[in-house]
């Protein structure tokens, strides 16, 4: 086996993508079992884990070195990906730098709310090149502000080098200087942090889960109504029956619409209050003023919905619900994974390949789809413990939610991307669906039973016993069954002329109507 460098990553699955990081050689199965043991040892026993080594034979290299903790998390998740640029997008979003943007988005706005208050007379109302100067601030942030942010970051608490930004670049305007503390006056950091966190959650779904939740919509859609006409024997419980493939992932496609379309239902909430969330600094500062409707006002206006009651810090019950919904839209990608597995080894799907202008088609390698489930149940297993983070963090500062958040959405984009690329991959078997077909003409007993009780005639169920238990039924059996029934002559005709390509129903229009769905989907969007 090929030596391995362990890199220990600070994060709750990093038990899993050992290969895709550029410092860990092997990628075989039997490589991430090793991986996964040597890095449990690594984080319980450190000086046994020095002793372990991943080769066999003389040469013996340790694989726990503590030169490599200087790997942080960021690190891993959105640069050491060999497809890290999958994440680029969740990074403009959800980095350290978009929630710096976040908070200061909220400072600001909160100055100027104060100003716009005429019993907040140490707040004056300011000029219009004043409130063009403070959005300014918030327009202009980008990277190198950012690293500003971090060099004034000398204590994990990380709202004052916000503060100490701010006051920076205040520094040479007079009419905001004076007033610059103000910014924080009377709030506490989780009025700021809770505030930018539900901004910070509403873009990144917006901006980022979203669309791509409905690329794979999309893309399943277009799979449902492509094929809504190929005919294929169902596979979805013991009694054989007819269908198509394109009513089949139709089904699939209108279970990951319903719950894409739930996320854009999920309220976001936020709450100003200060300590304990009963405006009790507020109301001994200024006496006279209606503080939760003002809290209300600032809140919504930026589009979260607001919370009144609260305790320590706002209860996050949005991510719960979110988290949720993430996990059954996830849950339904992993259904879709096995039964796209299952068909690839029945040869219903293969891949096109191109040589010298000849298209052949060859086996779809299922490593790819197996890849994405795993990244899905990752990502289920991240998100549920958002869940139970959430619950039990109501007497506690929460300054953790931007960390909680990768972790649960991470895995999901990467999963979401690497669907949308192999499913482009899928080139459909016609003549394999055929021919299991063609060996499985018992499936039309269902309408010769339909058309016998119709007609009522006798003994219905024993005669089709007798005709299907145990035989091998084929097309000369079923016709000689159907010349022997007491029928009328149309009714015989027209099952003997039926088909088992033909017998289908009304799932080819089925299929199609799944557009429908996708129009009520497209254009969805957290309010």
């Amino acid at each position: 086996m090929e030596s391995v460098t362990f890199v220990r990553l600070r994060a709750p699955y990093m038990h899993r993508y050992s290969g895709f990081h550029p410092r860990i050689k092997s990628y075989s199965f039997v490589g991430r079992q090793y991986c996964n043991t040597a890095l449990t040892l690594a984080s319980t026993v450190p000086a046994r884990a020095r002793e372990l080594t991943c080769n066999a034979g003389s040469k013996m290299e340790p694989i726990y070195d503590d030169a490599n903790m200087e790997f942080s998390f960021e690190d891993w998740l959105f640069n050491s990906w060999d497809v890290g640029i999958m994440l680029d997008d969740l990074d403009k979003f959800c980095s350290d730098n978009a929630f710096m943007y976040y908070q200061i988005l909220v400072e600001v706005r909160w100055l100027l709310k104060l100003s716009e208050i005429p019993e907040v007379k140490d707040v004056p109302t300011f000029s219009q090149e004043t409130r063009a100067f403070l959005e300014n601030i918030i327009q202009d942030f980008n990277k190198d502000e950012a690293l500003e942010v971090k060099k004034k970051q000398q204590t994990n608490y990380d709202l004052k080098a916000v503060v100490y930004y701010l006051k920076q670049k205040c520094d040479g305007h007079s009419e905001v200087s004076e007033v610059l503390d103000f910014s924080h006056s009377m709030c506490t950091s989780e009025d700021i942090n809770n505030l930018a966190y539900g901004l910070l959650i509403k873009d990144t779904i917006n901006h980022v889960m979203f669309p791509v939740m409905a690329d794979l919509c999309k893309a399943l859609c277009a799979m449902a109504r492509n094929n809504a006409h190929i005919a294929m024997l169902s596979h979805s419980h013991g009694q054989a029956s007819g269908t198509t493939l394109g009513i089949e992932m139709a089904t699939f496609a209108f279970r990951l619409v319903y719950w894409a379309r739930r996320i854009s239902q999920v309220p976001i909430f936020g709450n100003f209050a200060g300590v304990v969330d009963k405006y009790n600094a507020y109301k001994l500062a200024y006496r006279d003023i209606d503080w939760p409707h003002v809290a209300q006002e600032f809140v919504t206006s930026f589009g979260l919905q607001f919370n009144p009651c609260t305790t320590q810090i706002e209860s996050h019950y949005h991510m719960v619900e979110l988290s949720d919904i993430l996990v059954n839209f996830n849950n339904v990608l992993v259904e879709f994974t096995d039964e796209v597995r299952r068909y690839i080894s029945l040869g219903y799907f293969g891949q096109m390949m191109k040589v010298e202008n000849e298209s052949y088609t060859y086996k779809l390698d299922p490593f790819d789809f197996a890849n994405s489930s795993c990244d899905l149940i990752d990502a289920k297993s991240c998100l549920s413990t958002i869940k139970e983070f959430v619950f039990t963090t109501h007497w506690k500062v929460n300054l953790t939610d931007i960390q909680v958040t990768r972790f649960g959405l991470a895995p999901s984009l990467m999963a979401y991307k690497k669907f949308l690329l192999v499913i482009e991959k899928i080139e459909v078997n016609e003549s394999r669906l055929a021919e299991d077909l063609e060996k499985n003409w018992v499936v039309l007993a269902e309408v010769i039973q339909t058309v016998m009780e119709r007609y009522n005639l006798p003994e219905q169920h024993e005669k089709l016993k007798e005709l299907t238990r145990g035989i091998n039924v084929d097309k000369e059996s079923i016709s000689s069954f159907i010349e022997n029934l007491d029928l009328p002559k149309e009714e015989k005709l027209y099952l003997l002329n039926l088909t088992l390509l033909s017998y289908i129903g009304e799932a080819e229009n089925l299929a199609k109507l799944i557009d429908e769905a996708l129009g009520s989907l497209l254009g969805f969007k957290i309010n």
